[in-house]
């Protein structure tokens, strides 16, 4: 049991780390996350190398890595996750597995997911309100630029939900698509609004840093420095910097906090011994 605690032990006090370093730079980094699997991996290898149950352990910490690995990237690819969060992500991969059975493992995994999907939608529910009741009044301005502009759009959703609603008295399921349909297209002019309001803000190009996003594309001569979801280089950033002295670029929302928050309840899972799977699997 002390090598789970180790494992747990090592992973909290990496992601505090990186929580702190999110909040205060916007960025986690790379060393911080490559030393997480590098540590954990290390001790796996060393408790198998003295262990009589073989090398398990070890391997089971490679499956999850691999796991987590293709799903931080498809996190990363979807445009969900920034770099340093998809990192993040990957490095837990070696963390989380700590039975020698495959499928309590895969369950472990599993559980972990659903936990951070859930607290993660929470989190960034009560994060964005924050956001729009301290910058209320522009965010109403926003939005209601937002519905305007996409005016044709969100009347034609909206009627469509309401004639999928009323066919809800024949059958439940028209009534859920409905109102799915027009949650989701008011959700998406809520999140663009709080967006423009909140994520956005001007810089001097000095502070610049390589991943930054920015905000608009910007013409460099003859160049045009695009704005995309890889960020600034640090080529793009000299080059900003010979021209101009300030720059709109778009921040997200430090999404670390959420790893930390998700962590505590799957150990505490584990602790109590809650299983998710047990009436499915």
């Amino acid at each position: 049991m002390y090598e789970v605690i180790f494992l747990w032990a090592l992973a909290l006090a990496w992601i505090i780390f990186a929580v702190i370093q999110d909040l205060k730079t916007r960025e986690i980094a790379n060393w911080l996350n490559f030393s997480l699997v590098i540590f954990a991996l290390e001790f796996r290898f060393f408790y198998s190398l003295f262990n009589n149950d073989g090398f398990s352990f070890f391997y089971q910490g490679l499956i999850g890595l691999g796991v987590f690995f293709l799903l931080g990237n498809l996190f990363y690819y979807s445009r969900v996750f920034a770099g340093g969060d998809a990192k993040l992500m990957i490095s837990f991969g070696a963390i989380l597995p700590t039975s020698s059975f495959f499928i309590l493992n895969i369950q472990s995994l599993l559980t972990f997911l659903l936990i951070f999907l859930f607290s993660g939608f929470a989190y960034i529910f009560a994060t964005s309100t924050v956001l729009c009741i301290r910058h209320f009044k522009a965010f109403k301005k926003e939005f209601a630029r937002q519905l305007e502009k996409k005016k044709k759009l969100m009347i034609s959703l909206t009627l469509l939900g309401a004639v999928l609603i009323l066919l809800g008295f024949f059958e439940i399921i028209f009534s859920i698509i409905g109102l799915s349909i027009i949650f989701i297209s008011y959700l998406y002019m809520y999140s663009r609004a709080i967006d423009e309001v909140c994520m956005v803000r001007k810089i001097q190009a000095i502070h610049l840093r390589e991943g930054d996003w920015l905000y608009t594309n910007l013409k460099v001569g003859n160049k045009i420095i695009k704005s995309n979801w890889n960020g600034l280089t640090n080529e793009e950033i000299k080059s900003i910097r010979k021209k101009y002295k300030q720059v709109k670029i778009r921040q997200g929302i430090p999404f670390s906090p959420n790893f930390l928050v998700s962590f505590i309840i799957f150990a505490s899972f584990k602790i109590f011994n809650l299983n998710l799977w047990n009436p499915l699997w």
